[in-house]
């Protein structure tokens, strides 16, 4: 790990910009003193925030410019309106000249991979990139991807996915062999699309050593945390993680208009105070903010856009572990190790034969 992480930070992201993108980054920083913050915005806006919080300002340098890609533009618009321009653009760019190990985001997630894979290109073996994140299950954590990065997918893509978050979890779970599953309708293997059940072969004629596919897991296995790495392309994936961070939000709004109903409610609150704080803390959305986007020469982190400075210091966290536990660079060694782990993987016909 390098004695400095050095964090690119695009200011001008997201819903509010750097009213939330400073005081997030002073929140990461003091968890990690070790970080250096590249500041990418209009400087104006910046300088005021950054005034706020001295030992950031110590700690960051400002990358001045006024472009900022809106959240309504189109991937096509922000790479025709914001390339070597915008705060994202230049916050991404910082990476790729090595300047900063990560970038971090919460801009349009349309235009941020559209600039991140045009800029820093995908891994060698990998066709698209995905996104993907740390879900809180029942068991711990589990790593889910594809989170909306890119809609559909063929059978080498579902494989391509599982053997990248099978490296991460490998890593961040320090397991050598990381559970795999395939997120589907049923368990069965009659189930779901051409495309799904044809990767499956493919996993399982495989045989990689470096994961353990364990089959399809249906959407509540996620929570239950059957498997420590759950694949889908990014159309389901994406629903699976709104509709998991709806009903912590449904189930958190529930529970504080039943302790509000009445005076025993109320009494009953402050016995089970505790237990209530720490169900709250585990569902929090904000502490599973930031989705990583892997596959690239490169690390990008992608922010909620509505976040708070909490949430928004929890995706800069995650920047910092991926720096910390150089998981480019490991993810890239298990990628093509052997000859290349998708590159042996055989055409969904050999599997079947």
């Amino acid at each position: 790990m390098p004695s400095k992480v050095r964090i690119a930070l695009d200011a001008m992201g997201g819903d509010v910009g750097a009213a939330v993108v400073i005081p997030g980054a002073a929140i990461s920083l003091g968890r990690h003193r070790e970080t250096e913050f590249l500041l990418v915005g209009d400087r104006a806006k910046i300088e005021p925030e950054l005034e706020k919080h001295p030992a950031l300002k110590a700690a960051s340098r400002i990358v001045h410019t006024d472009v900022a890609v809106s959240m309504e533009d189109k991937p096509s618009q922000a790479l025709r309106r914001g390339r070597k321009t915008s705060s994202m653009w230049l916050a991404i760019d910082a990476v790729k000249k090595g300047e900063a190990d990560v970038a971090v985001s919460a801009g349009n997630t349309g235009a941020l991979m559209a600039m991140a894979r045009f800029n820093l290109r995908t891994l060698r073996g990998i066709d698209r990139p995905a996104i993907t994140a740390i879900w809180p299950t029942m068991r711990g954590d589990s790593v889910v991807l594809d989170l909306g990065a890119t809609i559909g997918g063929d059978a080498h893509h579902l494989v391509s996915l599982a053997v990248m978050g099978a490296a991460m979890a490998s890593v961040l779970f320090n397991k050598p062999r990381p559970t795999v599953g395939l997120l589907n309708i049923g368990v069965e293997e009659i189930k779901g699309h051409e495309e799904i059940r044809e990767a499956a072969e493919i996993l399982r004629a495989m045989n990689l050593p470096q994961l353990d596919y364990i089959g399809f897991v249906e959407g509540d296995g996620i929570g239950k945390g059957l498997a420590d790495v759950i694949v889908s392309e990014g159309f389901n994936g994406n629903i699976a993680l709104k509709a998991a961070e709806g009903t912590a939000r449904q189930i958190a709004a529930l529970l504080r208009d039943e302790m509000r109903k009445s005076w025993m409610s109320r009494i009953g609150y402050l016995f089970a105070r505790r237990a209530f704080q720490t169900l709250r803390e585990r569902m929090d959305p904000n502490k599973s903010n930031g989705g990583v986007f892997l596959g690239l020469n490169g690390v990008v982190v992608k922010s909620h856009g509505g976040t708070n400075a909490e949430g928004f210091a929890y995706a800069i966290d995650v920047g910092y572990e991926m720096v910390k536990f150089d998981l480019l660079n490991k993810i890239n060694q298990m990628l093509n190790r052997d000859g290349g782990a998708l590159s042996s993987a055989p055409t969904a016909q050999e599997a079947v034969s």
